[in-house]
């Protein structure tokens, strides 16, 4: 069974995740559509679900630890580096993980029941 570590967040998002959103969903929707959620992500507010909750709702596999990305968020959490919180999108009964994914990942491969702080439209 994997460690339980306190996984640490910060209070608001890093600018960079706003254009990785965009990036992101600019692959699923148009530009405009993709604008007005990341508008509206902007301006939602910080909430929290558990990490295993967020997989199920978004019905994405979990990415393993030897993923590069996944790895580094991992060791973020064994140093006590401060996390930023996810950005989601609901659409059509689930949820699109707009920025954030190698984030869930290392949160999840520590502790599926670990609140996560994001913004959801």
């Amino acid at each position: 069974m994997p460690n339980k570590l306190e996984i640490k967040w910060l209070s608001a998002l890093e600018e960079q995740d706003y254009p990785a959103a965009m990036s992101y969903l600019s692959l699923l929707y148009d530009k405009k559509t993709a604008r007005v959620f990341v508008d509206k992500l902007k301006r939602a507010a910080l909430v929290e679900f558990k990490s295993k909750d967020i997989f199920r709702a978004s019905g994405l596999s979990l990415l393993g630890i030897s993923n590069s990305h996944v790895n580094k968020d991992r060791k973020k959490i064994e140093t006590g580096q401060k996390l930023s919180p996810l950005l989601l999108v609901r659409v059509e009964g689930k949820v699109v993980i707009a920025d954030g994914y190698h984030r869930l990942c290392a949160v999840y491969s520590f502790d599926g029941d670990a609140l996560i702080p994001c913004k959801i439209v």
